[in-house]
């Protein structure tokens, strides 16, 4: 069920901004409207913050890493080479932003933290389930999680996840499978 919820947000996220839409805003930011970055903002900027929180595992880490993020898309969209990923470009500038976050701290980037990330899912009706996704998160490591995160809330395929990771497709496939297990049986274990 909660891996059903999970699948229905990353199509919910594909549709919000797909591919071809991406494109044609971040041109446009490029050459400085502003209406378009706004549209993109609300397009994508949930994804965004998903993505940060699971980097980050803090809210307001999340949202300054989220801001650094759209700074940068906003002064550098003109740079941006069309290649029909424009989200796998703006995951890979949040993380970047994280690392430049963390480094700035005089610390190296966490490889586990304390608190679960939270999952925006929008639908109040689901919101003990959410609850229970994001309790389930908990058992999954950094990369682990970010994959989830990448593939099912912010609708990333598994090769776009790879190149804003900078892993091996293969590598993303198997954390991306161990972690649904550990899910699957993490949720079992609760009911």
């Amino acid at each position: 069920m909660l891996l059903l919820i999970m699948a229905e947000e990353a199509a919910r996220a594909r549709r919000a901004l797909p591919a071809e839409q991406g494109e044609r805003l971040l041109a446009a930011i490029g050459r400085g409207d502003a209406a378009a970055f706004e549209e993109f903002y609300r397009a994508a900027g949930t994804m965004v913050y998903a993505f940060a929180l699971s980097l980050t595992r803090d809210h307001q880490d999340a949202q300054d890493v989220m801001m650094e993020t759209f700074l940068h898309v906003r002064t550098g969209a003109a740079h941006y080479k069309p290649a029909g990923k424009p989200m796998a470009w703006v995951f890979t500038i949040a993380r970047n932003a994280f690392y430049q976050q963390q480094r700035a701290r005089g610390r190296e980037a966490p490889q586990e933290a304390p608190a679960a990330p939270a999952l925006p899912v929008d639908d109040t009706d689901r919101r003990d389930d959410a609850i229970v996704l994001r309790q389930a998160m908990q058992v999954l490591d950094s990369r682990e999680r970010q994959i989830v995160v990448l593939h099912a809330v912010s609708g990333l395929r598994h090769r776009e996840i790879a190149q804003v990771m900078g892993m091996p497709l293969s590598t993303v496939l198997s954390k991306y499978t161990r972690a649904l297990h550990k899910l699957r049986k993490n949720l079992t274990e609760e009911v």
